[in-house]
């Protein structure tokens, strides 16, 4: 059984649990595009010759080319950010109003690292201004995911990234491609919606054209699509042209309380 890889980012809602299930559902092909990258998990526990990594969020798709082409110094000027000094409540709120009030890519991308270890419970929130507003964690000792950054660099030389609407990325396809979606996921109450993800909500309207999306691109042969969803009525109404579908029962990742984190249904749909 060959090793399983973390992603180097804490990932509300990450794949990483689920990435062999996942792995196991997505046939071979060329290249697997991704139009909801996230963390990444399945793209750093498959192997494919290309990949295609797309996310909605500029300072994800920021980090993520530039660890790809100057690894090690990012990774030394990153590693800097975590000593003790910096792990205080007033440091990082300094921090994270420096990243707000920047433009400079790569002071972004080493704070979002930052602020993503040290900020509260993984989360990655941007208020209505597009402002980062995650609240401070208070972390006895965050940790550093070096060797975590050294493999996703490793691998990224295979990924073209690209910051664009998941439409866009469908654009994309060519005969034999694989697409896997993890979109932001239909909330289970009216309380439990994630929408400011990139400071742009993806809504049920959204939701249903991705399915749209999938059944087109797997209609006309060019490709076939993987989705994931939560397993709700309306989830498997939108998802009813999918080939195959899977439930799966997963723990919550988002409760600060470990014995909080109630099984949830998870719904893989296939087209193809």
């Amino acid at each position: 059984m060959s090793k399983k890889h973390r992603a180097f980012l804490k990932w509300a809602g990450g794949k990483y649990g689920l990435s062999d299930v996942i792995a196991k559902m997505l046939p071979k092909g060329e290249c697997l595009i991704e139009p909801f990258v996230g963390a990444g998990s399945v793209f750093l526990n498959t192997d494919y010759p290309k990949y295609i990594l797309n996310d909605i969020n500029q300072d994800l798709i920021n980090l993520y080319k530039i660890l790809q082409v100057k690894p090690d110094a990012f990774i030394e000027d990153a590693r800097a950010l975590f000593c003790m000094e910096n792990n205080q409540s007033d440091i990082y709120y300094q921090f994270r109003k420096e990243f707000n009030d920047s433009n400079d890519s790569y002071f972004r991308s080493l704070v979002f690292l930052y602020m993503n270890r040290h900020g509260y419970n993984g989360l990655c929130r941007y208020n209505k201004s597009g402002g980062y507003n995650v609240p401070f964690g208070k972390y006895k000792r965050p940790y550093f995911p070096e060797a975590e950054l050294n493999y996703f660099a490793d691998k990224a030389q295979k990924a073209t990234f690209v910051c664009e609407g998941y439409r866009d990325t469908f654009a994309r396809a060519k005969t034999g491609d694989v697409f896997y979606c993890d979109p932001p996921y239909v909330p289970l109450s009216k309380t439990a919606s994630f929408t400011s993800y990139a400071g742009n909500g993806f809504g049920l309207d959204e939701q249903a054209d991705l399915a749209n999306a999938a059944e087109e691109v797997s209609s006309a042969q060019k490709a076939v699509v993987l989705i994931s969803n939560h397993d709700t009525i309306w989830t498997r109404k939108i998802y009813e042209h999918a080939i195959r579908t899977k439930s799966i029962q997963v723990k919550r990742t988002i409760s600060p309380k470990g014995n909080k984190r109630e099984k949830v249904a998870e719904l893989l749909v296939l087209y193809k």
